[in-house]
């Protein structure tokens, strides 16, 4: 599950505020935080260079970056 909606609410932006910056529909913003959509690697760049964050800091499950490799 991304965190999308806690970085959103956090830097005190509005679903409509990021689907206008990031050029996508509300419905689609709302999707992929709810985790029903998935976004494309593009629109999950363009996402976080909103938010002055990496991809991974969003996207990437919490579970997958505190596993050691072996």
């Amino acid at each position: 599950m991304n965190v999308l909606k806690e970085v959103r609410i956090s830097k005190k932006k509005t679903i409509e505020d990021l689907a206008d910056a990031v050029k996508v529909s509300k419905r689609h913003i709302s999707f992929i935080e709810t985790g029903k959509r998935n976004p494309s690697l593009e629109l999950a760049f363009e996402i976080a260079h909103y938010f002055k964050m990496t991809v991974d800091e969003i996207f990437l499950p919490r579970n997958c970056t505190n596993s050691t490799v072996k």
